[in-house]
């Protein structure tokens, strides 16, 4: 395999970082839940830890933050709805890596990504014995804070020390209705839910759809026109504070009318370079 050092084109480097947006916001995000197959856990983790995350993810230009999170049984066993859209059974899925990506510069990222994938798929540094359960790529509709002003902002939540996330994913009643369940969301029940809880923020996100040459192992997004992505991130271990502040969030949103929640899931962070959690995913 080559090292790679030749024919980097490095003049054109300074073209491209000298237009364009290059802001500090998250405009996108890669959220990406995956199921590391039976018997190929440690594997799994360290291509995940010692590679993919850098060759196939920070190392790429726009991507400016990223995040790896675990689920391990006992937070698998406390998801909700039993029969998800998402996940099927709904504790599949006990690995979670989250990316923001500078607004303005998703098609950017998303011609780097799409290549450089294939390179690593062509050259075997791409792990297969693994399901991508719920991956895709959004576009950022709102972050509300608990703490107003005070705190830290959206641009730092995956570099800020939180000790678990909850991932949640609602499907709107049609495409129609996304905007007033998105509106729902950020004027009226976020606000509420924060307020008192160990969540600090929520962020908001709706998925596109992956292009078509993609990497055939990802499937193509569903729900494009009907979903919302949000992330809670948290201050406590979400096995502490689940009962009163997580649980009943799909029968929140059932009661408007607006739409199903498909997935509640929590997360706790992992510790890189180590296989930490790993021997308490099954």
């Amino acid at each position: 395999m080559a090292d790679g050092r030749e024919g980097t084109r490095g003049a054109g480097y300074a073209e491209l970082a000298a237009v364009g947006p290059y802001g500090v916001r998250p405009g996108h995000a890669l959220i990406t839940m995956v199921e590391p197959h039976p018997g190929h856990e440690y594997a799994y983790n360290r291509w995940y830890e010692d590679d993919h995350y850098y060759a196939g993810a920070m190392a790429m230009p726009w991507m400016s933050a990223g995040r790896r999170w675990v689920a391990t049984k006992d937070l698998q066993e406390l998801r909700y709805p039993e029969e998800s859209a998402v996940a099927r059974p709904v504790g599949t899925g006990c690995y979670l890596s989250t990316y923001w990506v500078t607004e303005g510069r998703y098609d950017d990222h998303m011609k780097w990504t799409v290549a450089i994938n294939k390179r690593l798929n062509r050259d075997g540094r791409v792990y297969q014995d693994r399901t991508h359960v719920f991956t895709a790529f959004q576009d950022h509709e709102a972050t509300v804070y608990r703490d107003g002003a005070a705190g830290p902002r959206d641009i730092h939540a995956l570099d800020h020390p939180y000790a678990g996330l909850v991932l949640q994913v609602v499907d709107a009643e049609g495409p129609e209705g996304r905007a007033e369940l998105l509106e729902w969301l950020r004027a009226r029940h976020l606000p509420k839910r924060l307020k008192g809880s160990p969540a600090a923020m929520v962020t908001v996100f709706r998925p596109t759809p992956l292009p078509g040459d993609r990497m055939t192992y990802v499937k193509q997004v569903e729900g494009v026109g009907t979903r919302l992505t949000l992330l809670w991130f948290l201050q406590e271990d979400p096995r502490v504070c689940w009962e009163g502040h997580f649980t009943g969030l799909d029968a929140a949103v059932a009661e408007t009318g607006l739409g199903r929640v498909e997935l509640v899931a929590p997360f706790i962070p992992t510790v890189p370079g180590t296989d930490r959690y790993v021997d308490r995913l099954r």
